[in-house]
């Protein structure tokens, strides 16, 4: 099951209803005195999806209720930003598996058309999308949410995996401006950008929605040598995810929730980049799994939040530090995982028991401990 952190939950699931036929009135005239909603309705929305919703109350009896909200059921509809590789591309290939409509993205339309074709024809033209989106843009990530509703209407879950470390492992002094800029813009201005729409999109809808910020190394605050900068947008991360919990319910948006997933170590070309020395081929070697391995895990336990009507933050984590403390002491009593990823001709059994006192802080600084 998946680790779950309590943090500021908002209310509880409300009951279903059916979604009212009348025009929708003005933001303003629903919540008069909330200006953050009022500020959403003056920046204008696209066109609103079928099956119209407002957080209203239940009219009858006596007086307000809970808000409606239609139940959430598969199949869902999932929109995946940075999905034509990585753990972006089989989270996808993973929801896909299980039923589910899929939207995919990422900077490159070649890379966009040549995956969503190959995924057509392993699962049907029904069931992916695929567009261009650069999530460092506003337009973009504006033009991701128009084609997301056009093809699908609505968007159930809603996963922020683009991330960038400019393919960059070196100390900061050592960084270029353009490096840098790439990484703090992909990372942080685009997630910003990203949890602004999805949010925007989803508290209009009859289903409401779940968001999914991916952390990464530096999200636990511990420290990232050699990609300061990205550990410090992925320590971000989990303060924004904070942020907009606490936004919503004092705002009373209760049918939008936005949690934290937290992949691990996954052998994807950023994290196979900075594979260069013995101490990073080690831990690699240790404690990194393929991204269908990640996916496997992943997948189910999101699917399951909604399934369950649950309207609570989570916090869901495939490397729990039980799993990585196991794997360690696997290493270094039975030499497991040697050379599983990244190959390494010395005798990496003796190096492992001789500096065994260096396993726990390594793995601190790699921040795959929570």
């Amino acid at each position: 099951m998946a680790t779950v952190t309590a943090s500021l939950p908002l209310r509880a699931a409300a009951r279903a209803g059916p979604a009212p036929s009348r025009a929708p009135p003005s933001d303003a005239a629903f919540f008069p005195g909330r200006p953050w909603q009022r500020g959403l309705a003056a920046r204008g929305r696209p066109r609103e999806p079928a099956g119209w919703f407002r957080a209203e109350a239940l009219s009858g009896g006596g007086g307000g209720g809970p808000p409606r909200r239609e139940p959430m059921a598969p199949p869902y509809n999932v929109l995946i930003t940075g999905s034509t590789k990585g753990i972006g591309y089989a989270l996808a290939r993973k929801f896909l598996k299980a039923g589910d409509n899929v939207v995919i993205c990422s900077r490159s339309a070649e890379r966009v058309e040549s995956v969503r074709n190959d995924l057509k024809k392993e699962f049907g033209e029904q069931h992916v999308w695929g567009t261009v989106c650069d999530v460092r843009e506003g337009k973009d990530v504006k033009a991701l949410v128009d084609f997301a509703r056009d093809k699908l209407e609505y968007i159930d879950i809603w996963i922020n995996n683009a991330g960038s470390n400019a393919y960059s492992y070196k100390p900061l002094v050592e960084t270029s401006d353009e490096a840098l800029i790439e990484v703090i813009t992909t990372n942080t201005l685009g997630l910003m950008l990203c949890c602004r729409e999805a949010i925007n999109m989803m508290w209009n809808q009859p289903r409401g929605g779940h968001i999914f910020n991916i952390d990464g190394a530096g999200s636990d605050g511990r420290p990232t040598p050699r990609f300061a900068a990205y550990g410090a947008t992925k320590r971000s991360v989990v303060h924004l995810t904070k942020s907009l919990q606490a936004e919503l319910q004092m705002n009373e948006v209760n049918n939008v929730v936005v949690h934290n997933l937290s992949p691990g170590m996954v052998t994807t070309d950023l994290l196979m980049s900075g594979a260069t020395t013995k101490q990073a081929k080690f831990f690699i070697n240790i404690l990194a799994e393929t991204p269908d391995v990640v996916a496997d895990y992943l997948v189910p336990n999101i699917r399951e939040i909604p399934t369950n009507q649950s309207m609570k933050p989570t916090y869901i984590r495939f490397l729990t530090g039980l799993k990585a403390y196991s794997r360690i002491f696997s290493r270094i009593a039975f030499g497991a995982r040697r050379n599983k990823h990244a190959g390494w001709h010395c005798n990496d059994r003796t190096w492992s028991c001789t500096h065994a006192g260096m396993l726990l802080p390594c793995c601190l600084v790699f921040g795959v401990i929570g």
